[in-house]
């Protein structure tokens, strides 16, 4: 009787658990950027465990589920997890595996707990909530072990074009043995991984004691995450061999030939390379002219907060290293992102437009007055300079060939002379890269919505492992809806107002 009066108890703790699970659900960060869809998988799996904890045969055998969701749902609340695109799905298969090597390897579509971006790299998580003495290495008659699941993650991860990974991670809620811990760094190359995670859930749960009322958070004190590259994966290691003959720098339309022959060469040519650098950097300083009139104060102050001698430093590691490598201090910008950068509702131009006779206005902007509008009371509301300085400080901004074309050709047709002016100054300050799409971003297939200029862009910032700042969101829901994650950073829409 006692034994059945405790499993009465427990059952009651995990439906409270579920409903916990439940509101927190709802109030994942903004952060994450988590589709819908994932939001609607996680709410499914939690309602259905409590639908079963509220069924009468739960109070005489206890089987709950309800952890791994908390532990699903811990990772997801962490700050440095973002473009969540699937949440406890599988992973299906590429048609290039035949069903021979399906057949021979046991091999299925793969269940995978988090697809996302962590740290600007596209990554899978798998989440185990098991206690670490009941995981096994090898198969046994209640798993099929712990070895043949990772093979087969990993072997999906590779055949998998658009949606495979950098790494594959792997969550451990109450950590492992050594001896498993030993098995996956010797067999599989597996090392941990230093993540900030907060320590206690956030999830509470009130247990009530007569008058007292205890607080209980959920702790993952002894939680431990290890990270699998899979061989072979030309998109793991993001590096830019250079040329042994030159550096190419696109800053400030600076080119400098160095020639790495000899000692002596190096050392002139890093001479020459200072020199240009100088020169570079010297057109980008801001005049106090520039900030009284043509430009503007907020957009001077927002591109003087952003990183600028890292240019200098990448190329001076290049130089000893050959090899210049990609960094999650870049943010990549789209056409959208440039135009609301220099538009003149985005720098002081507010009040003059809405000054300007309504007729005016619909006759100089035709059929997008109404968007144009939105926009300017967008703007008194919230200033996009304010947005984009709490982005971009310390970052470094870089543009793909595309856009820069794409930019230039649109502020000549219907910017102002002020919009010309911050477009000039602004590509000055950004590091142009060539057109250099990743590999799982033209895997995708190209429609109208997910049009090939767009794969582009987007791709380049993937290829970089930067977020690309963008207000062109439809493109961003075409990609979440193939279960790509996709590192972005939204941005509210601006137009070239002519001035």
């Amino acid at each position: 009787m006692a034994k059945e009066e405790h499993i009465v108890a427990q059952v009651e703790v995990a439906k409270q658990r579920c409903r916990c699970v439940i509101d927190s659900i709802h109030q994942l960060p903004s952060s994450s950027n988590i589709t819908h869809s994932c939001k609607r998988t996680l709410l499914k799996l939690a309602h259905a465990e409590l639908a079963f904890l509220s069924q009468p045969s739960s109070s005489t055998t206890l089987s709950v589920n309800i952890g791994h969701l908390e532990a699903v749902l811990h990772i997801l609340q962490q700050p440095f997890i973002s473009g969540v695109s699937r949440v406890c799905k599988s992973i299906p298969l590429s048609p290039l595996v035949s069903r021979e090597e399906r057949h021979g390897s046991s091999l299925k579509d793969i269940h995978v707990d988090v697809v996302c971006i962590l740290n600007g790299k596209p990554v899978w998580i798998i989440v185990s909530d098991r206690n670490p003495k009941y995981i096994s290495w090898n198969s046994c008659h209640k798993s099929k072990g712990l070895n043949l699941r990772i093979q087969q993650v990993l072997a999906a991860a590779k055949s998998n074009l658009t949606l495979r990974p950098s790494s594959v991670m792997i969550f451990f809620a109450n950590g492992i043995s050594s001896h498993v811990y030993d098995k996956l760094r010797d067999e599989f190359g597996a090392s941990e991984v230093r993540l900030e995670f907060s320590v206690f859930s956030s999830n509470m749960l009130e247990e009530t004691e007569g008058d007292w009322i205890n607080v209980i958070a959920r702790s993952y004190r002894d939680a431990l995450v290890l990270e699998i590259i899979p061989a072979n994966d030309k998109d793991v290691v993001q590096s830019l061999t250079l040329d042994s003959s030159q550096v190419e720098i696109s800053e400030g339309k600076v080119e400098t030939q160095l020639h790495l022959l000899e000692d002596n060469s190096i050392n002139g040519g890093s001479f020459q390379l200072e020199r240009s650098i100088d020169k570079a950097e010297s057109r980008l300083h801001l005049s106090q002219e520039d900030i009284e009139t043509n430009l503007g104060d907020t957009f001077c102050s927002v591109i003087m907060g952003m990183k600028l001698s890292s240019l200098a430093e990448k190329i001076s590691e290049s130089i000893e290293s050959k090899t210049l490598l990609y960094g999650s201090d870049l943010v990549n910008f789209d056409t959208t992102a440039l135009i609301a950068f220099v538009s003149g509702i985005s720098n002081g131009g507010t009040e003059k437009l809405l000054a300007t006779p309504e007729s005016e206005l619909r006759q100089r902007f035709k059929g997008n007055f109404d968007f144009v509008i939105g926009q300017i009371m967008s703007e008194l509301q919230n200033p996009i300079h304010v947005e984009f300085g709490r982005v971009l400080c310390g970052k470094q901004g870089i543009i793909c060939e595309s856009v820069l074309s794409e930019f230039k050709e649109l502020v000549q047709m219907c910017g102002g002379p002020n919009e010309k002016l911050r477009a000039d100054k602004l590509i000055n300050y950004l590091r142009v890269v060539p057109d250099t799409p990743s590999g799982r971003m033209m895997g995708l297939p190209t429609t109208r919505k997910l049009a090939f200029k767009n794969k582009i862009v987007f791709g380049t910032g993937d290829h970089w492992h930067a977020p690309t700042l963008t207000a062109n969101m439809a493109f961003i829901r075409a990609v979440s809806q193939t279960g790509m994650s996709l590192s972005s950073i939204e941005h509210r829409p601006r137009a070239l107002t002519g001035d």
